[in-house]
């Protein structure tokens, strides 16, 4: 029973996101993106990532260049609520009459996230490049562990007392677990775009992924001190994962007077992550999927992006924009896709004013709409529906230098999932998954 608890551990960072985005994919990489929001038709500098076909229209040739400097913060809690076994009547172990109730609270934090954009226009040419980190982006915690494998444990002592001829329930000992880890993707990305005519541009590139993440869990059980003391059960877990992959990537801008319409597509990216395992306590049973060496698919979804701008006023812009993660189509652990109903679709706008020559501000929104299910939603992966609202602002510092300073904040709806077997406990039980996150950016443009 000790070595069934962390089977899930590792699923605890892989779905650990900071950012907005799909399920596994982040598309804030820019604070231009935090302030607005919808960027799918920009011909700035974070075009390279947003709608690197609209880098044709860029307004000169020349070289432009920007560093980014982003800080996330999230909570993911889980409000439990479990049935437990409180005693033996001799044929038959007694369920509780009132559910045990515990609230676990995760934190998850990237205090700096890094980018870096580049891009040099010739005439119809530009060639573009960007660093960053374009998936997970953080280190989360669950200082009290997770409700999967507490309830599990509770159960598992419960029943092993009995054949021992005991009664062992959960006011006669203490459980202590934690859970601990990090993911970042990052990746660098080169492509070409190409001005075809006065109003239409092609790009053409790719985006090379590396994954790195590491997790560390335990868990222990004793007696209470009046009873002894005794340990009843102890467990640990430490893997760390590194895994790569390519993205191949394509766009088309139209720029049509007033209105530009930018579109994109990333195609799915296979990556498997492999196993660098420090300790494991059952490498050929319960936790074999963490054994040294084993690999793990962890592909990142396709995704098509379609924006479309309007310049209203020569200091008046607006865009709106819709993104599709085919989420169903990408490999994770245990074929987990199949469980989702459909793949992520988000719904974006944004809109900004040059108040002056040298100040824009500017603000948007973006509605997430996932296709979950309880089967899909776990203690260690769990998605909740969202909308995000935005604001900031561009300060023109020279002719040649630009600041953006953006805020973004997601409000997320609860998940509740109710299961009759839970956890595998055979009891019934409940949780509500619920989400917060923030994150501030600023960056420094130049063209030279």
């Amino acid at each position: 029973m000790r070595r069934k608890l962390l089977i899930c551990a590792s699923l605890l960072i892989v779905s650990v996101s900071t950012f907005a985005g799909g399920i596994l994919t982040n598309t804030n990489q820019h604070p231009a993106f935090l302030r607005m929001l919808s960027r799918g038709a920009t011909f700035d500098i974070d075009a390279v990532i947003s709608n690197p076909a609209g880098l044709a229209f860029m307004p000169k040739d020349g070289f432009y260049c920007s560093l980014s400097i982003q800080s996330a913060f999230q909570t993911r809690n889980i409000d439990a609520n479990y049935y437990t076994y409180t005693g033996f009547n001799g044929t038959a172990p007694i369920v509780s009459d009132q559910p045990y109730h515990k609230y676990y609270e995760g934190k998850a934090a990237a205090p700096i996230i890094p980018s870096v954009f580049g891009a040099y226009k010739k005439g119809d040419w530009v060639i573009s490049c960007y660093f960053g980190v374009t998936g997970g982006g953080g280190k989360a915690s669950f200082d009290d562990g997770l409700p999967m494998f507490e309830s599990l444990a509770m159960a598992g002592i419960f029943k092993a007392g009995l054949q021992q001829g005991k009664v062992l329930t959960q006011e006669i000992y203490d459980i202590n677990s934690a859970m601990e880890g990090k993911q970042f993707i990052y990746s660098v990305q080169l492509g070409l775009t190409y001005k075809i005519n006065e109003w239409l541009s092609a790009f053409a590139g790719g985006r090379m992924n590396y994954f790195t993440g590491g997790y560390t869990g335990y868990l222990t059980a004793n007696l209470k001190e009046s009873l002894g003391g005794s340990q009843l059960m102890n467990l640990a877990l430490d893997c760390d994962q590194t895994g790569w992959g390519l993205t191949p990537i394509i766009g088309l801008d139209a720029k049509l007077g007033r209105l530009n319409i930018g579109a994109k597509y990333e195609f799915k990216t296979n990556l498997n992550i492999e196993n660098n395992t420090k300790e494991n306590t059952d490498p050929d049973g319960a936790l074999a999927a963490f054994k040294h060496g084993v690999n793990t698919p962890s592909d990142i979804p396709s995704l098509l992006s379609v924006a479309a701008g309007y310049q209203f006023l020569p200091n008046l812009r607006a865009s709106v924009e819709y993104h599709f993660y085919d989420d169903k189509q990408a490999g994770m652990a245990n074929d987990k896709q199949k469980y989702l109903t459909k793949g992520t679709n988000e719904y974006l706008a944004g809109i900004e004013w040059d108040v002056t020559q040298r100040l824009t501000l500017s603000c948007g929104g973006q509605i997430t709409d996932y296709g979950l299910s309880d089967n899909y939603q776990s203690d260690t992966s769990f998605s909740c529906d969202s909308y995000s609202l935005g604001f900031g602002a561009k300060l023109k510092l020279t002719e040649k230098a630009d600041i953006n300073i953006g805020y973004m904040w997601t409000t997320y709806d609860d998940y509740k999932k109710v299961s009759d077997n839970y956890n595998g406990t055979g009891l019934k039980g409940s949780n509500v998954y619920s989400r917060t996150n923030k994150v501030f950016g600023m960056s420094i443009d130049y063209k030279f």
